[in-house]
Order: C-alpha cells, then structure tokens, then sequence
C-alpha cells in the first residue's frame, strides 16, 4: 500500500469551482483501473472458494491448508479495500468516510499485506522442513503448533502496521496562494460554494516525527529479508531434490550388491551343507 504523502501545493480550476476536485483519468490510471478490477472480480472468487474447501472439508485442514486459508483471509480483506484505492486514484478529495475510516482502511491495507507476506515464507519454511528433513518435520509441524504460529503471524502483523493508525488520517490540502484569493470565484466572478479538500492521507506529523521514514525502513525489511529467506529456501530445496536421484541410485546399487552377496553366501551354505551330508553319509 502506498501512503499518499505528498505535500505540493495544488491548483484546481473547472470541476473544482463546483466544490469538487476533479477526476484524474490519465492513462496511468486507466491502466491501474483494467487491472484491479477483473484481479479484483476473479480474487474474491479465488479466495471465496479456497476458504470454503478448506473449512467443509475437515480432511483437508492439514498444515499447508491452514496456511492458505489463513493466506485468503487476509488477501480478501485487500480485495475488498481495492474499490476504496480505486476511488483514491480517481478522486483523492474530499473522503467521504471520516477519519476513523480513513485509519482504518490504510491500517487493514498495511496489516494484510504484511500478514501475507509472512504467511509464504513461514509456509515456504514448512516446505523446506517437509522436503529436505522430512522425519523432523513429522514431529515438528502439527495442527496445533499450526495454528498458534499463525496466530503469532497475524499479531507480527498487526503490531508492525500499528504506526499506520498515528500516520494517516484526513487533511487539508495546500493551494498555491497566487490561486487561493480565487479558489472560491466563479468564471463570471460569483461566489461558488466552498470546495471540500478534505483527503485521506499521510499527516504531516507523520513526516516530521520520523515515523514516515521508520515506516518506510519496516515495509522494505517485509520485502527483503522474506526475499532472502525465500531464495535460500528454495536454493536448498532445489539442491536436495537434484541430489536426491543420484543418492536413490546409489541405494538402489547398494541394495543389489546386498542381495548378490547374500545369494552368494547361501549357495556357499547350500554347498557346504551338501558336502558334511556327504561325508556323513560316507
């Protein structure tokens, strides 16, 4: 989620004489809006029916399940809150919802992709332990355990975005001051009702506290040490199972030599024996 955090002064002419800022349909937009809308459509579908499998069926509730489950909870919740940065996008004043709204949305925006992004790389671990140490895992990875680190993930999660609910909320914008002596004037010089410039965004003790640039420094850690973790991960899951042929082999060769040896020695007892009954019998 990006934070709008942008303090330039703007001038607005046309739609803004109506006490409204105007749209913004730049191609940036529109491209941004053909995405969103049919990821939108086709995630809350996806993610819908992933939830409803996993939670009918109890056989399929295994650890990998309940991470993806847990996963589409949280991808649902950014889903929903798409139609609300699509709005932004289009016309980013005034916010109509409040301020207590305007927190709460960049927060569960914040929350949420975080949460996912520990969701794959805790899950990406499983799969590590799973593959390359896999009698380990069979103590190690059970329902319960499961579900507690996922909770664990969600209050991660929760306590790394908290600093959004301080840094946001709805604030005026700045008007250059060679237009604010017009900004309420019509074109033939009437008064037109007062613009509403009220807009859901970063506050401006936000930036000079500092906690812009903590933010910033925490979500580029959500990016780059999963990124880390996921590479090596991956890395050794990768080497194991290239290996894991050739010492299949190897067993495989081991085991015929065994069973070789073994003929071996049976026949030498066989004929042994053979032979003492022989003399025996003599």
């Amino acid at each position: 989620m990006a934070l709008n955090c942008d303090y330039t002064e703007h001038v607005y002419t046309g739609e803004a004489l109506l006490g409204l800022l105007p749209l913004r349909p730049d191609l940036g937009g529109m491209c941004v809006t053909v995405i969103y809308i049919p990821l939108m459509l086709f995630g809350l579908l996806g993610n819908i029916l992933t939830i409803l499998v996993v939670w009918l069926r109890p056989h399929m509730r295994s650890s990998t399940y309940l991470y993806l489950s847990s996963m589409a909870i949280s991808d649902l919740l950014i889903l929903l809150l798409l139609p609300l940065d699509l709005y932004k996008l289009w016309r980013p004043a005034p916010w109509p919802l409040g301020d207590l709204a305007c927190k709460l949305t960049m927060f569960l925006s914040e929350c949420c992709t975080f949460c996912t992004i520990l969701h794959i790389t805790f899950l990406s671990l499983e799969r590590y332990l799973a593959v390359c140490w896999p009698i380990t895992a069979k103590t190690m990875v059970t329902r319960r355990r499961t579900r507690a680190l996922i909770g664990c993930l969600w209050l991660g999660a929760i306590i790394s975005a908290a600093p959004v609910l301080v840094m946001v909320g709805v604030d005026e914008l700045k008007w250059s001051k060679e237009n604010s002596g017009r900004n309420q004037e019509g074109v033939d010089g009437s008064q037109s009702k007062k613009i509403d410039r009220r807009e859901c965004r970063c506050t401006h003790y936000a930036v000079t506290s500092g906690l812009l640039s903590a933010m910033t420094i925490v979500s580029n850690l959500y990016f780059l040490v999963p990124f880390c973790i996921l590479g090596l991960v991956y890395s050794l899951i990768g080497r194991t199972l290239w290996l894991r042929p050739q010492s299949s082999r190897k067993d495989q060769s081991q085991r015929h030599t065994v069973k070789m040896l073994g003929r071996k020695h049976t026949l030498s007892d066989t004929h042994s024996l053979g032979y003492l009954i022989a003399v025996t019998g003599i």
